[in-house]
């Protein structure tokens, strides 16, 4: 199975547009946000996905209210645990505790964003990823990535 993940999209419209179309094209089954759409209008794009969208909320979302009605109630609050096909995921926005709960051997995938700098690696047997920034604004590099359940395995791909 794969799954798309983007994070820190900042009202971005036409990069959110740009990440529903890649995952889209490459069949993606679920996609993860993990924080900082900013503002509801944003969730715009989402509705021309075709996969199952899940997403936390981050310490820059405005109107939580609108933001949790606008996705149906897709957007959770952090930390965030799910299993897929049998992995253990948590999602979270912020950095602080990744080190804490990759080390701690109880996820198979953690999953973050705020730092809006792309990471794909392994800690022990702890697939950790943060998509970068699909907004583009603080670096001006657009990212998302595609994680690959049965090989373990993420890409990060620029848009």
């Amino acid at each position: 199975m794969k799954i798309g993940i983007m994070s820190d999209t900042h009202d971005n419209i036409d990069n959110i547009a740009k990440a529903v179309n890649l995952f889209n094209q490459r069949g993606v089954e679920k996609v993860i946000h993990a924080g900082d759409f900013t503002s509801p209008f944003s969730l715009k794009p989402i509705d021309d996905l075709k996969a199952e969208f899940i997403a936390i909320f981050g310490n820059n979302d405005g109107d939580l209210l609108q933001l949790r009605d606008r996705s149906n109630g897709r957007i959770n609050k952090q930390p965030h645990k799910i299993t897929i096909d049998g992995k253990k995921i948590v999602i979270l926005h912020e950095h602080f505790l990744i080190d804490a709960l990759a080390d701690s051997g109880h996820f198979d995938i953690v999953i973050y964003g705020h730092t809006h700098k792309a990471v794909n690696e392994k800690r022990g047997k702890t697939l950790v990823i943060n998509p970068g920034e699909t907004g583009s604004w603080l670096y001006g590099k657009a990212t998302v990535a595609i994680l690959d359940l049965d090989l373990m395995a993420a890409e990060i791909i620029p848009l």
